[in-house]
């Protein structure tokens, strides 16, 4: 019953940050494509967490609270396999807590693409404001972050899932809004519209 909870408990956590883990899987295998697949998981996100988090403290209460003692001859001492110690459940525990959390340090997987840009003509920069939709949290702000820095010309790229955008500023005598379209869209998230500031 305790290792179905233990188990229960990291899949529960998994799943509930699955949607911001497989951006920054994606990224590390190269499949950039895949990274909005688990989105669709979010708005359960929060009923994940509470789940996770009662069947910890279900399984901390059955491994603290001390067991009957039954009148026998038999002997009962024997040492309880890992799996079923304290050790074991602390380490679920802790393991959990890092999937929970994922989300608020899932930027830091991703290399730092800002570069220097040299403007020649600053009647050649353009801004252009990107609606974007399936990004669910930070680490998707990083991943189309993360692909549209790759674009020659980028300026500067400020993505937000929270507003379903993502404002770029570019050069458009090296890379023009089809191609950072393009980009965004490699993302496995979509642009849904565009509009100049």
């Amino acid at each position: 019953m305790k290792n179905k909870l233990a188990i229960t408990s990291i899949l529960t956590a998994i799943t509930a940050s699955l949607c911001c883990i497989t951006p920054v899987l994606a990224l590390i295998a190269g499949t950039s494509g895949v990274a909005s697949t688990f989105s669709w998981i979010e708005p359960f996100r929060p009923y994940l967490i509470g789940l996770t988090i009662l069947v910890l403290l279900f399984a901390w209460y059955h491994k603290l609270t001390p067991e009957k003692e039954i009148d026998c001859e038999c002997e009962t001492d024997k040492k309880p396999k890992f799996i079923q110690s304290k050790t074991f459940l602390g380490i679920v525990t802790i393991f959990a807590i890092v999937m929970l959390t994922f989300p608020y340090y899932s930027s830091i997987f991703y290399p730092n693409s800002e570069k220097q840009i040299i403007v020649v003509d600053k009647s050649n920069i353009k801004t252009t404001e990107y609606k974007i939709s399936g990004m669910t949290c930070a680490s998707c702000e990083a991943h189309v972050n993360h692909e549209v820095n790759k674009l020659n010309g980028i300026i500067n790229s400020k993505t937000s899932y929270e507003n379903g955008n993502a404002i770029i500023e570019f050069d458009k005598t090296k890379t023009n809004e089809a191609e950072i379209e393009k980009a965004i869209n490699s993302t496995g998230y979509k642009v849904t519209d565009k509009k100049e500031n």
